[in-house]
């Protein structure tokens, strides 16, 4: 799901060093609420990995790097999983600020529930209709925000640094859905005006992640 606010009302959510993406006056939350299916250290065996829910709370931004380049992506402002041994392990290993929750996912064939004990409900149903207030004016605009994005960021050395994490995956094709309701706590914490822009569906992609690059910011 991607969620809209104005730019000013994200810009104090934005670390050091990156910049929010914009459009129409806007910035964009993620939302992502994934189903993964045996998560494992590279060249481990499938049975060694690890299945379990994730919901992902994400901030589309950019980045210019000291090379040059201009990266796009988003940055981490939190994560829940339904598996204690995920949290461990992301709180040890990254920086997205995992938490452990209890999750219900029920899927019937038309529509797609999923909530979780930190509060988020949401449900979507396979229909290609936006929002009636969407920023958005059709599809192909949403869908330079249908995340997630090819890299993700997070401040580390006490702000002192970004660490960049890029995710390859296989078969990413985003399909459109009407989002029927929306209740996420965690934005509504962060930021009051947000609302909904979009929603969109994934199913059976391969994903991996890349080894994190540590990019030293200017002082």
């Amino acid at each position: 799901m991607t969620f809209a606010a104005p730019a000013g009302s994200l810009q104090p959510l934005v670390a050091r060093g990156l910049a929010l993406d914009t459009f129409k006056g806007c910035g964009f939350l993620a939302v992502a609420c994934v189903k993964t299916r045996r998560l494992r250290l590279r060249g481990l065996p499938d049975r060694a990995g690890m299945d379990f829910l994730l919901a992902g709370y994400r901030l589309f931004v950019r980045f210019d790097s000291r090379s040059g380049r201009r990266y796009r992506g988003l940055q981490i402002l939190g994560s829940e999983t339904d598996r204690w041994m995920m949290a461990l392990g992301g709180r040890l290993f990254t920086h997205y600020a995992y938490r452990k929750v209890r999750a219900r996912v029920v899927h019937d064939g038309i529509a797609l529930h999923v909530e979780t004990s930190s509060g988020l409900d949401l449900t979507v149903h396979d229909e290609p209709r936006l929002p009636a207030d969407s920023v958005f004016a059709d599809w192909q605009e949403a869908r330079r925000y249908a995340g997630p994005m090819p890299f993700t960021f997070a401040p580390v050395n006490g702000g002192r640094g970004i660490v960049r994490v890029e995710g390859r995956r296989m078969n990413w094709k985003p399909r459109a859905v009407a989002l029927d309701s929306a209740i996420v706590p965690f934005l509504s914490r962060i930021v009051s005006d947000a609302s909904p822009a979009a929603a969109f569906l994934v199913e059976d992609v391969d994903y991996e992640w890349e080894r994190g690059v540590v990019e030293r910011l200017p002082r």
